[in-house]
């Protein structure tokens, strides 16, 4: 898939995987749109790229402001490129807790909403939109490229409500992508393991170090431009689709 000069949409976009993700869709002559709930950080970041670019902010699950990020996107041309990124996390919980309190229903809920519905969310509507791109030498309208996690394939304890709401956005990927053949757009996920974006970096040294102990190799924290590589692979090579692709130097939970 050509990208110059082409629309990406990029959810939680005002930092971390989206801002890194973003900046680098950039260089390759991409016009951007940025959507997320910081929409002062959103906006910050639209002024620093200096290509065509849009804040958008709002929050991946309401239906308004997912419409409103399509169309804003749409307005620097045909939307040819989803990443999403938007999401998180609760504090850790087990489905019963040490002191045999169960697991807070509404943060479960929560993680749910901002990650497995968000991705739907934003999909559906950004598929839509595809439909009416003019189709290139393969037939392809467009890519969607969501975000599950280590996590959603091998979680560990504690993990319950983001392991399962990374789980559903990775289990939705062969279906969607099967759905939407009929207009031509491919999906694919990544699943990145442990890295280093802003918030993880501000940990203290023996945090990060003990993070990056069961890395395979190379041996330290993903770097978020190697997220951004990755984005741009699947975009461009057109027979990648309804895959979950692992980013994590070969690394495997362990259960704790």
């Amino acid at each position: 898939m050509e990208l110059s000069d082409r629309v990406a949409l990029v959810t939680g976009a005002a930092g971390g995987l989206g801002a890194a993700t973003a900046r680098h869709l950039a260089t390759l002559g991409m016009r951007i749109a940025l959507f997320d709930r910081n929409a002062d950080g959103a906006t910050a970041l639209a002024g620093e790229l200096g290509v065509a670019a849009v804040a958008v902010g709002g929050d991946v699950t309401d239906d308004d402001d997912v419409a409103t990020a399509v169309e804003a996107a749409q307005s620097l041309g045909p939307l040819w490129v989803v990443a999403n990124i938007a999401g998180g996390g609760v504090k850790s919980q087990r489905t019963v807790g040490r002191d045999g309190t169960p697991h807070d229903r509404h943060a479960f809920e929560h993680t749910m909403a901002i990650n497995a519905l968000g991705t739907f969310n934003v999909s559906r509507f950004a598929a839509a939109a595809m439909a009416a791109n003019e189709p290139d030498d393969d037939g392809q309208r467009g890519v969607i490229i969501n975000t599950s996690s280590l996590a959603g394939l091998e979680g560990q304890a504690g993990q319950l409500a983001y392991a399962a709401a990374k789980a559903a956005v990775a289990g939705m990927t062969l279906p969607m992508a099967r759905d939407l053949a009929a207009i031509g757009v491919r999906v694919c996920a990544i699943a990145p393991g442990t890295i280093g974006t802003p918030l993880f970096l501000r940990a203290p040294k023996e945090l990060q170090d003990r993070l990056a102990a069961d890395v395979v190799f190379p041996k330290r924290m993903g770097r978020p431009e190697e997220f951004a590589y990755l984005v741009e692979s699947i975009a461009r090579n057109s027979y990648l689709n309804g895959e979950v692709i692992r980013l994590d130097g070969a690394l495997r939970f362990p259960p704790k």
